[in-house]
């Protein structure tokens, strides 16, 4: 089992850093973990749509170099599908099922992703409507990620 996480911008922050640190550990139990880092492009402090656009455009060609044609990707998205977590073991068990091994998450830049991305997705997931800073949204997808496998494998995890 193959799990990437696809992320767009460089973590600063030394405390999220060893967060995904402790979860990337823990999750070497059920899969081979890895972060993708792709380059950010400088976003206009008042670009119009067009540039937005562009920008989302750019950073999307890069996202997509790195996923496979067999992979499933899960796309961080606000108009995403809501689940809880138990919805979403499910989700990713089912596909599991169904022969699916490489797993991609995906967490665009501060502007969003391209529509190239979500189309691509097999899923667009959200995580509620607040916005949260892309950095700690890293961590808070790795630990959902982990607690998927503790439930897919019926071990106890806080609720």
């Amino acid at each position: 089992m193959q799990v990437k996480l696809i992320v767009v911008g460089k973590l600063k922050e030394k405390y999220l850093k060893q967060g995904i640190a402790e979860y990337a550990k823990r999750l070497q139990a059920y899969c081979k973990f890895e972060v993708i880092e792709v380059k950010d492009e400088a976003t206009p402090e008042e670009g119009s749509e067009a540039e937005l656009d562009l920008v989302r455009d750019k950073e999307g060609e890069r996202i997509l170099a790195k996923i496979k044609a067999d992979d499933y990707v899960v796309h961080l998205a606000l108009d995403g599908d809501l689940l809880d977590s138990e919805g979403l073991a499910k989700k990713l068990q089912n596909a599991m099922t169904h022969g699916k091994s490489s797993f991609v998450y995906v967490i665009g830049g501060s502007v969003g992703t391209s529509q190239a991305v979500r189309r691509r997705a097999d899923l667009n997931l959200s995580f509620g409507r607040l916005t949260l800073p892309h950095q700690l949204m890293r961590l808070v997808l790795v630990e959902q990620i982990y607690r998927s496998f503790r439930i897919q494998n019926h071990q106890p995890y806080h609720k």
